[in-house]
């Protein structure tokens, strides 16, 4: 009888266990993706705004010597990312792919113009930035027209600044319902032994004495739930990178490790406050409250 009644503390106690580890390794693991959203959230906004195109179309008596120096001023410009010159032949090709069927034979000219496709530098695609570029290149004499996508310059630009906001906003209330999470499975844990908490006190031992057990049993579950959270954290990375080369996710290596270390830090010290106030909580209770 006595072998049964251990064997099913025993189970008991690992099943305590196993949802303490679990529900860290959950909330720490979201709250990771979240910080990985957080960090890359300018990258990603960055590499949308760099896809965005001025096109620069030449007049058909644009000389070469002044087109290919217009090309070569874009591309040393500190606004440019990247400055491609377009021939119209190369246009209509393209164009005719695009349809399925040669247009310049029904038309029997290439209405296209010589242009300069000109990608902008993230910093620099804001509605007020590209007007003014775009005006000081129309400005040239052999320069037909600036054309480049007002409406989605505009949209872009709001949309980037609403999710950047809300992101913060969901960070920050993520971040308070881990800790509750957190802190209410370990509150559960001590819970169940609130008898022993209280029965080790009546027979003389300090409160200090009987923290520290419990605190450093929760601060090694703690530290092993941060553990499994990085682990799958990783994972979701290394794939993301694998994916998405573009973002390049692993170029701030500095700053994912300055994360992985936060969130580590962040379990062990909830796990460590948390049990220092829930065992202080059943310290402090009569032991009539102990029942309810």
């Amino acid at each position: 009888m006595s072998q049964y009644i251990e064997r099913y503390q025993r189970r008991k106690l690992i099943s305590s266990y196993f949802s303490v580890v679990l529900s860290i390794a959950l909330v720490l693991f979201l709250l990771g993706v979240l910080g990985l959203l957080v960090l890359n959230t300018k990258k990603l906004a960055d590499h949308f705004k760099e896809q965005i195109t001025i096109s620069v179309f030449l007049k058909d008596n644009a000389k070469p010597v002044e087109i290919d120096q217009l090309q070569k001023s874009l591309a040393l410009a500190d606004y440019t990312k990247s400055a491609d010159y377009v021939s119209k032949e190369d246009a209509a090709e393209q164009y005719s792919e695009d349809i399925g069927e040669n247009f310049t034979d029904f038309l029997g000219y290439n209405p296209l113009k010589n242009a300069i496709d000109v990608n902008l530098k993230a910093d620099f695609v804001s509605p007020e930035q590209i007007e003014e570029i775009a005006a000081s290149i129309a400005a040239k004499t052999y320069v037909d027209e600036v054309s480049y996508d007002k409406p989605l310059i505009s949209l872009l630009t709001n949309n980037v600044r609403k999710i950047s906001l809300w992101i913060l906003v969901a960070s920050a209330i993520f971040t308070f319902i881990a800790v509750l999470l957190i802190n209410s499975s370990i509150r559960l844990s001590i819970y169940s032994k609130r008898f022993i908490i209280k029965t080790m006190q009546m027979v003389g031992a300090t409160k200090v004495f009987i923290r520290k057990p419990f605190i450093w049993t929760n601060i090694k579950l703690g530290m092993f739930g941060a553990s499994l959270a990085l682990i799958a954290l990783a994972i979701v990375l290394y794939y993301v990178n694998n994916n998405f080369p573009e973002l390049d996710l692993f170029k701030d290596f500095v700053v994912l490790i300055a994360l992985f270390v936060g969130i580590f830090g962040l379990g062990v010290v909830i796990s460590w406050a948390s049990t220092h106030i829930a065992t202080q909580r059943f310290l402090n209770l009569r032991t009539d409250d102990l029942y309810y």
